[in-house]
């Protein structure tokens, strides 16, 4: 929703200044020049990526009119299921999880945690070393270099959309330049016309440069940014879950465990102290 508001704010400000300044609106308003300029971005973006990049970019493209979904609650949530799994295997050995691990979508823990439950990967990421942790073949170093493994690739693969649609913006105000010399080049074929109307061909000319580049730093690299962000807030909650599992192969009790990640979450989704041992034992108490 940002996202929009941000668009709205750009637009008040170009144009509501353009106008304040006795230019008139309507000369801006030239459709064959978004058509260049739109038709050349789309153009280049089908050119440098391939099917998979593609799909991965249209695919991402509601996230940017969403609010994040990591945000503190959800951190609250993830913290207390991880605690309550690492409880039980305290309490009564690894193998008391195994039936949690190869059905969460059946299990009764991760049933108390539905936001958790819903989000499939981070769902097979802990499920994933969970699986490990019971086989008991790897230790804590091997885990680690695994899970170091998986969550560069995923964030590659999350960045992919972010990487395509930034390449889009800064193709853009250059194929503003092409729709102007464009524009330019008809102007010069239309010498012939009085002064009044080459100013009027030289001005719909300029405005492809104009377009371009608003387009470009007002509009699609916002979005660029946005995909970026999530897809590092994607990452951040499996370094969660790293932190917190391999604390607990490493001999940590589970609060302590617990306690390791709260102090790596960002400032903004990170609860206190109090909040979280308060937040357990309600939890406990139902």
């Amino acid at each position: 929703m940002l996202v929009i508001v941000g668009w709205i704010i750009a637009l008040a400000g170009v144009f509501g200044g353009f106008a304040a300044a006795g230019g008139h609106l309507a000369s801006l308003f030239q459709p064959l020049e978004l058509v260049m300029i739109g038709g050349g971005a789309l153009g280049a973006f089908v050119a440098a990526n391939g099917a998979k990049g593609m799909k991965a970019s249209i695919g991402s493209i509601g996230k940017v009119f969403k609010g994040s979904k990591f945000n503190k609650a959800l951190y609250m949530e993830l913290l207390a299921l991880l605690f309550e799994i690492l409880t039980k295997v305290r309490r009564e050995g690894l193998m008391s999880i195994e039936p949690d691990v190869e059905e969460p979508e059946n299990s009764a823990l991760f049933g108390k945690y539905p936001a958790i439950q819903h989000d499939h990967h981070l769902i097979e990421f802990i499920t994933d070393y969970l699986r490990l942790m019971v086989g008991g073949n790897l230790n804590a170093l091997e885990i680690e270099n695994l899970m170091d493994n998986e969550i560069e690739t995923h964030h590659h693969e999350a960045m992919v959309p972010a990487h395509a649609v930034q390449r889009m913006a800064d193709a853009m105000p250059a194929f503003g330049i092409v729709a102007a010399v464009m524009g330019v080049v008809h102007t010069m074929e239309s010498l012939h016309l009085p002064p009044t109307e080459l100013g009027v061909l030289i001005a719909h000319a300029l405005v492809g440069t104009f377009l371009g580049i608003l387009l470009s730093y007002g509009f699609v690299s916002p979005v660029s940014t946005v995909l970026e962000n999530r897809a590092e807030e994607d990452g951040k909650v499996l370094q969660t879950v790293k932190t917190v599992l391999l604390a607990s192969l490493n001999g940590f009790s589970p609060q302590v465990s617990v306690e390791f990640v709260r102090k790596v979450l960002y400032s903004t989704e990170r609860p206190t102290f109090r909040e979280l041992e308060e937040d357990l034992k309600a939890r406990k108490g139902k």
